[in-house]
């Protein structure tokens, strides 16, 4: 029996092949387009803070090899693992993001960052993978032959998280919390009566959130009126896209990130674009594509409802940040301080983001059922 082989029975020749490899490989082509794009954008912005040139670079590349590590780890689990490690992992953030609330420094007006052991993290990074998996699995729950009310304890969940998420405040993370938990709860078999309730709920949560949060109010304001206020940001990401035009200025031409805060995380986008042009962007934007909606025609013949709720979660949780950060990038939405995943400089968000496209990869695996593979 040789390694690698078919007849290679294996942990890692079964992982080999019953894993997607299309959809790890295109992970592992965005965690490398992210590296490149940190030693093009993030340079300029150590220096402006007093920083070594290659600080953040360093930085990204101590996360680099456990991010790896997680997604090919998380990614050999079987369905049962995975299921505990999202609700060990899940629970355990919680209380994290609690501990956020009183001994988390407050930086630009939020208290989402712990810190520990000389490293900072964000514990909510951590919970939406881990919260996508945790409610898919008490939806599924509630359909089975047991009386566990999982629906009832999916949506206190659910309330709890957003509470917390809140109180820190981050209204952008609620919002995509918010959205995982009605996909899910809607491919669960959720009556279009309790859709046309939870929709208008939507509705009132974020002309709420405009009213009750003056950081939301004043985005929503520079979105619609950039001059009632300090739309610096946006509007210098928008030149820098003017500048690459199609095939940009070249590696290491760019002038924008000298003056661009956030280039090295919110705004990373922008630099691609003024350095290497729409030709770039567009490959970024076929990546992150070709990872969901691949994700989702795995599902089409799923016969597991946790599987299908979780994976679908996941990849509408990593969908939708990506849209978020890029639509924001481009002036298309207010802005909101949402990383580009696997793009952006983050070890928090790298590391979550491992997590959680390795748990996608481990339920999306051929499992063989009594009818054969599937």
């Amino acid at each position: 029996m040789s390694f690698g082989g078919r007849t290679d029975r294996s942990i890692v020749g079964r992982w080999w092949w019953t894993v997607d490899r299309w959809t790890l490989a295109a992970l592992f082509v965005l965690i490398g387009t992210g590296l490149f794009l940190t030693l093009a954008a993030s340079p300029s912005v150590a220096t402006r803070i007093g920083a070594d040139s290659f600080h953040f670079v360093r930085r990204q590349f101590i996360f680099l090899l456990p991010a790896v590590v997680v997604i090919l780890m998380v990614s050999m689990l079987d369905v049962k693992s995975v299921r505990r490690l999202a609700v060990i992992g899940f629970l355990g953030s919680l209380v994290l993001m609690a501990l956020t609330l009183i001994v988390g420094p407050e930086i630009k007006g939020a208290t989402r960052w712990l810190n520990l052991a000389g490293l900072t993290i964000q514990p909510s990074e951590f919970m939406k993978p881990t919260f996508a998996v945790t409610i898919a699995w008490l939806f599924a729950a509630q359909k089975s032959a047991s009386e566990m009310p999982g629906n009832w304890i999916a949506g206190g969940l659910f309330v709890v998280t957003a509470g917390l998420l809140l109180l820190q405040p981050d209204v952008g993370m609620t919002l995509v919390t918010s959205a995982v938990f009605f996909a899910e709860f809607f491919l669960a078999g959720l009556s279009m009566i309790w859709v046309a309730m939870f929709a208008l709920l939507g509705c009132g949560g974020v002309v709420g959130a405009y009213f009750l949060f003056p950081h939301v109010q004043s985005r929503v304001q520079r979105f619609l009126d950039p001059q009632s206020g300090d739309s610096y940001q946006v509007m210098t990401a928008m030149q820098a896209f003017g500048n690459g035009g199609l095939w940009g200025r070249g590696p290491g031409e760019g002038s924008i990130k000298e003056s661009l805060p956030d280039a090295h995380t919110d705004f990373i986008l922008a630099v691609a674009g003024e350095e290497f042009g729409l030709f770039l962007c567009l490959f970024v934007v076929a990546l992150f594509a070709f990872i969901v909606l691949r994700g989702f025609a795995r599902m089409y013949r799923e016969e597991s409802l946790f599987v299908l709720l979780a994976v679908s979660g996941l990849l509408v949780q990593f969908g939708l940040q990506a849209v978020v950060n890029m639509a924001s990038t481009l002036h298309l939405m207010p802005t909101k301080g949402m990383t580009l995943p696997f793009i952006s400089y983050g070890g928090s968000s790298m590391l979550a983001l491992a997590l959680g496209m390795g748990m996608m990869l481990a339920l999306s695996r051929k499992r063989f059922t009594g009818g054969g593979w599937s």
